[in-house]
């Protein structure tokens, strides 16, 4: 018995002295970095999805890693400008307009979907809708996302403007939080038709939803850097994404994020100038 005691007591301080050692590896009194993710989908889905991203970024560079999530896009966007968390992950269009409030930052890595680095989305009807092009959404009831979303409002507002249907012309329209709220609206018979990531179209495509029309193409989602961060650190973060393409938990990593990343590339600035052009046309009214 008395060995049984000794045995247990030695297997504490075994745990004890490993935590303390674990402990002792990160730097003393060094705050956590923020990874901050936009409320694309529900919170505990986003944290789900970016922990493993978080945990590995602190095993390498010594220091802890928190997912924030934002509540909501213009949180995220002026969290990221005012160097408040210290990786940002960022829709397209979030993008360019921090950039355009509150200058460039240091860019880590950009995304890559099945093999291609452009963000995919979809106009959306049921499947037994009797709409079959954009012109016959005269009239009808369109379902936006968030208004600072790349696929859910920017880009399918450019597309039903070209089809000769602004927002003027529809029956009414309104702005929802999340694609799938709006995909879900859809399928419930809310409204006639809406927008969404390839994703969410394709989570929800065979419980009963259809594609109207796909959006334009455009550079996908980006990390992005605290610019108050020191150089060596962004340079080490930049060097861990662009390393997940060959390590071998970095597939379980990139499609835990996204179940179709296949890659993160280097990216630059000039990726978004194609829809900083669109987005500089945009003059409609918002959602209501």
């Amino acid at each position: 018995m008395h060995d049984l005691a000794r045995m247990l007591l030695l297997a504490v301080c075994v745990l004890v002295n490993s935590a303390s050692v674990a402990a002792a590896d990160l730097p003393a009194g060094q705050a956590p970095l923020i990874l901050g993710v936009h409320p694309y989908l529900p919170h505990d889905e986003i944290i789900t999805r970016f922990t493993p991203l978080a945990d590995y970024l602190s095993r390498h560079i010594g220091r802890p890693v928190e997912v924030r999530v934002g509540r909501t896009y213009n949180e995220h966007i002026n969290a990221t400008g005012d160097d408040t968390i210290d990786i940002a992950y960022m829709g397209p269009a979030p993008y360019v307009e921090m950039v355009a409030k509150f200058g460039k930052k240091p860019l880590l890595a950009r995304q890559v979907i099945a093999g291609n680095p452009y963000l995919r989305g979809e106009i959306i009807v049921r499947q037994d809708s009797p709409l079959r092009t954009l012109a016959d959404l005269k009239g009808k009831c369109f379902l936006f996302g968030d208004i600072n979303s790349t696929m859910s409002y920017i880009l399918p507002q450019r597309m039903l403007e070209g089809a000769g249907v602004p927002l003027k012309r529809l029956g009414s329209y309104k702005s929802l939080e999340g694609h799938k709220n709006v995909a879900l609206a859809v399928l419930a018979g809310s409204c006639d038709a809406g927008a969404v990531k390839s994703e969410v179209f394709r989570e929800y495509e065979p419980k009963g939803l259809r594609a109207l029309a796909e959006l334009p193409l455009v550079a996908d989602h980006v990390f992005v850097a605290n610019a108050r961060l020191p150089a060596p650190l962004v340079a080490k973060l930049r060097d861990l994404f662009l390393k997940l393409n060959e390590l071998p938990e970095g597939k379980a990593i990139m499609t835990g994020i996204h179940p179709q990343m296949t890659a993160l590339v280097p990216a630059k600035d000039s990726d978004y100038n194609k829809l900083r052009v669109l987005m500089k046309s945009e003059s409609a009214p918002r959602p209501h």
